[in-house]
Formats: C-alpha cells, sequence, structure tokens
C-alpha cells in the first residue's frame, strides 16, 4: 500500500514542541519584570483596554493564569512604542 508521502498527498503539520520553561506564573512573571503581582492581574483584565491597545497576553487554565515570556515581551513592545 502506497503512503501520503508516495502519493503526493500532504501529511497533517506536527505541533512545534511546547517548551514548558516559556510559561510563567503570576508571581514568576512579576518577578521577572520587577512588578507587584497586583499589577500583573491588573494588566490582565478587559478594564487595563482604557490605558492601553489590548490587555496583557494570558492563558486561562480554570482559576489559574498563565503567561508566555515571548508573548509578554510582543505586548510590551507594542504598548510602549
Amino acid at each position: 500500500m502506497a503512503t501520503a508521502a508516495q502519493l503526493g498527498t500532504a501529511q497533517p503539520a506536527q505541533p512545534t514542541p511546547f517548551d514548558q520553561s516559556d510559561l510563567l506564573t503570576p508571581e514568576q512573571l512579576a518577578a521577572r519584570l520587577q512588578v507587584s503581582k497586583s499589577w500583573v492581574f491588573e494588566q490582565t483584565r478587559n478594564r487595563a483596554r482604557v490605558r492601553t491597545a489590548k490587555a496583557l497576553p494570558c492563558i486561562r487554565l480554570g482559576k489559574y493564569l498563565r503567561f508566555s515570556w515571548v508573548a509578554v515581551c510582543q505586548w510590551m513592545a507594542q504598548n510602549n512604542g
């Protein structure tokens, strides 16, 4: 039997390996940015859009928040330009 590669059909893309060290807790993010944990929480709320174009990007896992360091760096570059 012919494989998908032999038939010339595209294989589904493999997901990019996820680096868990990229995910930060609110406490870890606050420490990296040298701000208070309450500032981090405030920036994730929708009302933060009054001051900036977008709220701080976060990943919501039920009641838990996690932050991608790459996404936070991009957010800072866009909002402090």
